[in-house]
């Protein structure tokens, strides 16, 4: 029987100056960007870390810090710490290549004087259409495409400023690491390898995880408590027949949106499992007509949240309604799930370009999302003839994550190296 290596998770904070918030609440972007921005980490940090090392001299079993993984949004501070105690550091980026390139080029998109947008009419004009053409290993991208933040008259804006900033030493880093795999974004992984010293491709981690074998140790990563009745409930139904829907945890909607998107689901006459979370609808309560409910409670299921890679690998979900966030995306490749995007903000916009026109496996919702275009393209992804392509084109992908994790694949032989070659290298 082999043997199980003993992992030990120890658990330490820094203060980040926010006020407590409710367990349940959905987390604030934009103050979290401006607590990075404003506030001294370094001092904290260091102190942390000068802890951890000084536990292991005075507790034997304590291992010292040998190297830092950071997260990439962090960097203006965890590299400065990395380089006085004289470790490697590796920043990992939770997104796609294609959007972490876009991020690193918003510094390039104000010195081209595309941004900030001169006024409130650049939102309605067709000026977000502009393409841009210069932005290495990608084609045919538009201001639009480009992280969310730049959609601002601003230039001091603090979401815009934090993008540019946590990207712009990444290339003091020991390593890159992107959660996304070689094959998916070949283009743009090319061109960012040879802005970067070191970067690596680990994705799907999911598919790494489904290969550890069951043990003690339990993780999840949920930020609600999941409700796992909507199982039983897509137990009962026919294969590759539910829409599922899931706005994410950040996304928020209007009213009118929540009353229109629930309408085009009605309408679509299609059986759907709906995740609408408490603070869904901006500054309400998530009310849908009465009327509605009565013509769709026979096919519908509504939950405040759900187990979604166990919801989007069941047999009876053919299509996924989503705000097109990075984990969401890489969900419904591992599941081999075709996708319509709406998205939000943030990264989001870059993951629907890239899902619609470079990978074929989404259709786009317009912004303002009528109850008419909603129900078209329901219709379309479940029982129309580019729904079909969305979806052998899906399964093709599925295969290639599934070998870029397999024993030899690329992600996987990058996950050894990323260890081997970066994180245990003596400084």
């Amino acid at each position: 029987m082999p043997l199980m290596a003993c992992l030990i998770f120890q658990f330490e904070a820094i203060p980040d100056s926010l006020p407590d918030s409710d367990e349940d609440a959905t987390q604030d972007v934009t103050l979290h960007c401006a607590s990075v921005r404003k506030q001294n980490f370094l001092a904290p940090f260091l102190a942390l870390l000068a802890k951890l090392n000084n536990d292991a001299i005075s507790i034997s079993t304590n291992p010292p810090v040998t190297c830092i993984v950071s997260d990439g949004f962090m960097s203006t501070f965890t590299i400065t710490a990395a380089e006085e105690i004289g470790v490697p550091i590796a920043l990992f980026y939770t997104i796609a290549a294609c959007s972490f390139m876009g991020c690193k080029q918003l510094r390039a998109v104000v010195e081209n004087g595309l941004a900030p947008l001169k006024d409130e009419s650049c939102f309605t004009n067709g000026y977000l259409d502009t393409v841009i053409d210069w932005i290495p290993g990608m084609r045919d991208i538009r201001l639009r495409d480009l992280p969310a933040f730049v959609r601002n008259t601003n230039l001091d804006d603090t979401g815009f400023n934090f993008m540019m900033e946590e990207t712009d030493r990444a290339h003091e880093a020991s390593a890159v690491i992107l959660h996304t795999f070689d094959a998916l974004e070949p283009d743009v992984l090319d061109a960012l390898s040879s802005m970067l010293p070191h970067v690596y491709t680990v994705g799907p981690l999911q598919l790494h995880l489904n290969q550890i074998p069951e043990h003690p140790l339990e993780m999840g990563y949920s930020l609600w408590k999941e409700e796992t009745e909507c199982l039983e409930w897509l137990n009962t139904k026919a294969p590759n027949s539910v829409v599922y829907v899931n706005f994410g945890s950040i996304a928020v909607v209007t009213p009118e949106q929540l009353v229109e998107f629930g309408w085009g689901l009605a309408n679509s006459k299609l059986p759907f499992f709906w995740v609408i979370r408490p603070d869904l609808v901006i500054g309400e309560s998530a009310i849908l007509p009465r009327e509605f409910v009565a013509e769709t409670k026979e096919r519908s299921l509504i939950a405040g949240w759900c187990p979604q890679e166990q919801v989007l690998n069941h047999p009876s979900v053919g299509g996924f309604l989503t705000h097109s966030g990075w984990n969401s995306t890489v969900e419904s490749i591992t599941a081999g799930v075709p996708v319509l995007c709406w998205p939000f903000f943030g990264d989001q916009q870059m993951n629907c370009r890239y899902t619609c026109n470079e990978w074929g496996i989404g259709m786009e919702i317009s912004d303002d999302a009528k109850r008419e275009e909603v129900e078209k393209l329901i219709k379309e992804l479940m029982e129309g003839e580019k729904g079909k392509k969305m979806k052998k084109r899906v399964m093709e992908w599925k295969k290639l994550a599934e070998e870029a994790t397999g024993p030899h694949g690329s992600s996987s032989t990058n996950l050894d190296n990323l260890v081997n070659q970066v994180l245990l290298r003596k400084s």
